[in-house]
């Protein structure tokens, strides 16, 4: 039997049992990935992060949710670098640094910067925006629960990734959000035939006005109902409100998780050429609420 020290990370906030918890081991070496997907089942966060040493990168990090392995993942890199900064792994000495972290989708850069009152707060480059599909606003509003008059007019229903693809429902208000009656198997099956993760539905209100826009996320594929804050979604929906001009401000902060009773902020910045979006970094804090030791 073999023992791994693992920690469970708020992401997106500075209180704990608020944003999104991640199970975070971060000297994975040893573990296969039936392993890593079993440890993922077991903690049932919405990702388990484990930290591998790598030849490319400062370090390879994979992403598992309950029911499988992800490309590329928010909140998860936010709570990984947080813990590699706090184990002493990551050199702050001089209030900042840049690591690189390989995933299966290459190698991209994280900047870490300590703040006053001991939280650093974690910069994550995303991978350059890709549109792809545009998706039946009909079936959307069907498998969440509202009508087709509660979203958002002129724009599509559309997989965006910024490393992982996902279905961008942009919805008239905060109280469409709320409403929401998401269909589980109706979007897991959505997911299946679309080939995209998940759902990210938001609005350009915000329960604080200083705010930009709110969301939801669901992916029932993966094992998870809700996501309390989705940092990869956040990512793409940026890039789909700036190239539809819907947002077009190059820096700005967006809410998740209040519905749920798990409130998270999401600092945004976007590189854009014109209409086109060309680059996308999320921003955060994190908190550790758990330190221990899980046998395999």
């Amino acid at each position: 039997m073999a023992e791994y020290e693992v920690k469970i990370v708020d992401a997106f906030t500075t209180e704990r049992y608020a944003g999104n918890p991640c199970g975070v081991i971060t000297r994975a070496e040893g573990l296969t990935d039936a392993q890593m997907q079993a440890i993922a089942r077991e903690i049932n966060a919405s990702e388990t992060a484990f930290v591998f040493p790598s030849r490319r990168a400062d370090f390879r990090v994979h992403f598992f949710t309950p029911t499988s392995e992800i490309p590329l993942a928010g909140h998860p890199t936010i709570a990984t670098m947080h813990t590699l900064a706090e184990e002493g792994r990551i050199d702050l000495s001089a209030g900042r640094a840049r690591v690189t972290q390989e995933l299966s989708i290459g190698v991209l850069p994280v900047d870490i910067v300590r703040q006053e009152g001991g939280h650093v707060r974690v910069i994550m480059t995303q991978a350059r925006p890709e549109f792809g599909r545009r998706l039946d606003r009909n079936v959307f509003a069907e498998a969440l629960g509202i009508s087709v008059s509660d979203m958002l007019p002129d724009v599509p229903v559309q997989v965006v990734s910024t490393g992982t693809p996902q279905a961008m429902v942009p919805v008239r208000s905060l109280e469409v959000l709320r409403r929401l009656k998401p269909n589980v198997q109706h979007l897991s099956d959505l997911e299946a035939v679309g080939h995209y993760f998940s759902v990210h539905v938001f609005t350009l209100e915000a329960f604080d006005p200083a705010h930009r826009a709110h969301a939801r996320h669901f992916a029932a594929r993966a094992g998870i109902p809700e996501d309390p804050v989705t940092g990869s979604a956040t990512g793409a929906m940026a890039a789909y409100l700036w190239k539809y001009g819907l947002l077009r401000e190059r820096a700005y902060r967006v809410e998740q998780g209040h519905i749920m009773g798990r409130p998270g902020l999401v600092d945004v910045e976007v590189d854009a050429e014109g209409d086109e979006p060309v680059g996308i970094r999320i921003a955060g804090t994190a908190v550790t609420v758990l330190r221990g030791t899980l046998a395999v």
